[in-house]
C-alpha cells in the first residue's frame, strides 16, 4: 500500500482496537495456555498492541507468583503501546517500541509469541525470514515460538466492500483488495459518523501458508514441534481455517 510504513496500522486502529477485538477468542483461556507452555520462564510478545494478551499474561504470572515468567512486549506504535500500562497486569509488561526484527531484546526468552495474524504485518518474505531468524537468537534451548496465524485460501474475490459496522450515527466499511500471486491484501476501514466526517484506518500483510512457514523456521534452526487448529489446541487438519504453531530449536 502506498504510503504504508511498519507504524501505519497501529497508530490508526489504537484507539478502537480493544473495542473492535474485544471478542477475537477467550483471553483467559489463551493466557492459561502460554502460560504453561512457557512453564514459569520470561515471554516475548512480538506486535503486542494494546496489551490485549501482555497485560493479563503479566497479571496472571503476578497472581500466581511466578518471579520469573516476565513479560516483555515489542511494538512499533507509540499510540498503541501507550495503551497498554492502562489495563490491571499492564503495568507489570516491559513495553518496548521497537518492529518484530531488528527491536527483538537480548533474551534468553522462554516463549516468544506473536497472536492473531500479526507476523504478516512484516511485509515480504525476506523480513518474515529475518524474523524467524531473529527469534531463533533470542529462544532459550528449551524455548518455544508460537505464532498464530490464518490460513489462506486460493479463492476469494479480489476486491471486497462490507459492512463491519452500523450505528444511527456512524457506518464502518471494511474495504479490501488482495493479490494471492503476490500473496498481498490491503485495506483500509472508513469510518462515517455524522459529527466527524471520514476516518481511514489502513491495513496491509503479506501472507505465508504454514509450509512456507515452516521452511523459514527450517532455515533459522527451528523445527514445528507441533501445530493446533486454534490457541484452544483443538486437531489442525485440512479443513482448518486458522493455525497455531509452535516451534523449536532443532
Amino acid at each position: 500500500m502506498r504510503g504504508y510504513d511498519d507504524t501505519t496500522y497501529g497508530e490508526a486502529i489504537a484507539d478502537v482496537y480493544d473495542d473492535w477485538y474485544a471478542d477475537l477468542d477467550d483471553v483467559d483461556s489463551v493466557v492459561a495456555t502460554l502460560l504453561e507452555l512457557a512453564a514459569g520462564g520470561p515471554i516475548l510478545e512480538l506486535g503486542v498492541g494494546t496489551g490485549r494478551l501482555a497485560a493479563p499474561l503479566a497479571a496472571a504470572a503476578r497472581a500466581a507468583g511466578l518471579t520469573t515468567c516476565t513479560v516483555t512486549g515489542v511494538d512499533t506504535s507509540p499510540a498503541m503501546l501507550a495503551r497498554i500500562a492502562d489495563k490491571p497486569g499492564g503495568d507489570a509488561v516491559d513495553a518496548r517500541l521497537g518492529d518484530m526484527v531488528d527491536g527483538i531484546p537480548a533474551g534468553p526468552f522462554a516463549l516468544v509469541v506473536v497472536a492473531y495474524n500479526t507476523f504478516f504485518a512484516l511485509h515480504g518474505t525476506d523480513r518474515q525470514s529475518a524474523a524467524f531468524r531473529a527469534v531463533a537468537d533470542v529462544l532459550a534451548p528449551d524455548g518455544l515460538f508460537v505464532l498464530e496465524a490464518f490460513v489462506p485460501s486460493t479463492g476469494g474475490p479480489a476486491s471486497d466492500v462490507t459492512v463491519r459496522s452500523l450505528a444511527a450515527d456512524r457506518v464502518v466499511l471494511s474495504i479490501s483488495h488482495s493479490d494471492p500471486e503476490g500473496q498481498r491484501a490491503e485495506g483500509q476501514f472508513v469510518e462515517l459518523t455524522e459529527s466527524g466526517g471520514v476516518r481511514l484506518r489502513p491495513w496491509s500483510i503479506h501472507w505465508a501458508t504454514p509450509a512456507q512457514l515452516d521452511a523459514m523456521a527450517g532455515a533459522a534452526g527451528l523445527v514445528l514441534d507441533r501445530r493446533w487448529g486454534a490457541m484452544d489446541r483443538s486437531p489442525f487438519d485440512e479443513t482448518s481455517t486458522r493455525h497455531v504453531s509452535l516451534y523449536r530449536r532443532a
